[in-house]
């Protein structure tokens, strides 16, 4: 039947294998199996179910729900919420466990299962083979119980005040957002309150675009991905900045008061020198990935931060954040994790902290983002019906050194393989845009040709 989770849980076409509402049905009963080994039967078991604004999540939210109570859990419906908010009350929650039904910054005809721990994280690779493997075994339905005890559903009506309340407590209380302009795109997906709500409690002037969620139009030319219109808004309609979420609000990407996209990398490296020159970055340390852009490093060499890059996926850089005890990291798609005020990828909680640090200096965006230049940088997405080993592909390797020996110290090169779709990413990043559309495409064409 194949791999069940990839880089982000389970992820693919709604009402196709393996998103179906029976394979739904099947990771509720699993999920609250593998609960009930660990906690005990005399433990009232509950299991957090938030989802983001796609029609296929109401078909996902009741089989899941039927699959926690036929065996024996209680599900928590918390309805619309960003994927870190379910996380939120997973844990102020002390539930055992957390379902996101989301598919993040895909389009609408895809959907998703992100499972957390009652603490919060996301699970371990470990933790969902074992999943993966119950999910699979025929014999899962031969272990509900008896009628008296399967499970109840119900709903928590305030979990969003409860998680906005959450938002606003993370910014300085001696700081107040009164008299700024701010522009939102919460990409008809999970923010479409929750940011404007947020943010407008905290004091400032808000003007909102991608908030009218009608099941289809999720992350459609518009979010973190689409930028444009943002920039347009933010550049004629006198905005201090932009704030671009993704459909279940996990991913920031800014822009400046110039309308000019300010990447996931960018904010990183403006909140690292922040903390770090109120002595509040542990270890001196910046948590990326392997997809960070070049110049990150070359500013982290010149500011004096050590720069560690981890695999791609939040959990990763989470991983080795709390591996090598650090307090900041992310990735340059906008994810980024404040872990003094929270353990997982958090869009509305960054566009928080970054708005902190411009009324704390009281400098605007642009000049903020000056910590760091970005290098051109080429992504070719290259569709693939197999993900062969790159290693076994030699035609593929060799173009790829021959690139990496052109560039030499002025840039990098990176292919490999996404992890929640059927494609292979080829990015190159140089001194010029030319350069390194140039070589990219050649990595590309040698891997089409090779895949053929």
């Amino acid at each position: 039947m194949g791999k069940l989770f990839g880089t982000d849980g389970i992820r693919g076409e709604a009402n196709r294998h393996p998103m179906t509402a029976q394979i739904a049905f099947a990771v509720g009963q699993a999920v609250t199996h593998l609960l009930r080994q660990e906690v005990g039967d005399h433990h009232k078991l509950r299991v957090i179910i938030g989802k983001d604004t796609r029609i296929s999540g109401y078909m996902f939210e009741s089989s899941l729900e039927a699959g926690i109570t036929s065996m024996g859990g209680n599900p928590y419906l918390v309805g619309v919420l960003p994927t870190p908010g379910i996380a939120f009350i997973t844990e102020s929650m002390r539930a055992d466990a957390g379902i996101v039904i989301s598919a993040s910054h895909n389009p609408y005809e895809d959907n998703g299962i992100k499972i957390f721990g009652g603490n919060g994280r996301k699970l371990t690779d470990e933790q969902e083979a074992e999943l993966e493997r119950l999910i699979l075994d025929p014999k899962l339905p031969d272990q509900t119980p008896q009628a008296m005890n399967m499970g109840r559903a119900y709903r928590i009506e305030d979990a969003r005040g409860r998680y906005i309340q959450f938002l606003k407590n993370s910014f300085p209380r001696d700081l107040t957002m009164e008299g700024m302009k701010i522009a939102i795109d919460t990409a008809h997906g999970a923010t479409y309150k929750t940011a404007v709500e947020t943010l407008t409690e905290l004091g400032a002037d808000v003007t909102v675009i991608g908030n009218q969620p009608n099941g289809l139009n999720i992350n459609h030319d518009c979010g973190s991905q689409h930028t444009k219109q943002l920039e347009e808004i933010v550049r004629h309609g006198g905005a201090d900045l932009g704030l671009a979420f993704d459909g279940d609000g996990d991913r920031l990407i800014a822009v400046d008061e110039f309308g000019r996209r300010i990447t996931g990398d960018q904010i990183l490296m403006i909140c690292a020198l922040n903390l770090l020159s109120h002595g509040a970055l542990k270890n001196n340390l910046l948590v990326t990935t392997v997809m960070s852009n070049f110049g990150l490093k070359i500013a982290c060499q010149r500011i004096g931060i050590k720069n560690h890059r981890s695999k791609v996926g939040d959990r990763y850089v989470l991983e080795d954040m709390e591996k090598l005890g650090a307090n900041l990291g992310g990735e340059e798609s906008g994810h980024m994790i404040f872990l003094d005020h929270h353990g997982t990828g958090d869009g509305v909680l960054s566009a928080v902290q970054l708005i902190a640090v411009m009324q704390r200096t009281g400098r605007p965006l642009s000049d903020l983002a000056k910590v760091m230049d970005v290098f051109p940088q080429a992504l070719i997405n290259v569709d693939v019906g197999r993900k062969k080993p790159l290693e076994e592909l030699p035609a593929v390797t060799a173009v790829i050194k021959d690139v990496e020996a052109a560039l030499g110290d002025s840039g990098r090169v990176l292919v490999r393989y996404s992890g929640t779709q059927n494609m292979c990413r080829v990015m190159v990043e140089g001194p010029t845009l030319e350069q390194t559309q140039a070589y990219c495409q050649q990595i590309a064409d040698a891997l089409k040709l090779a895949l053929a």
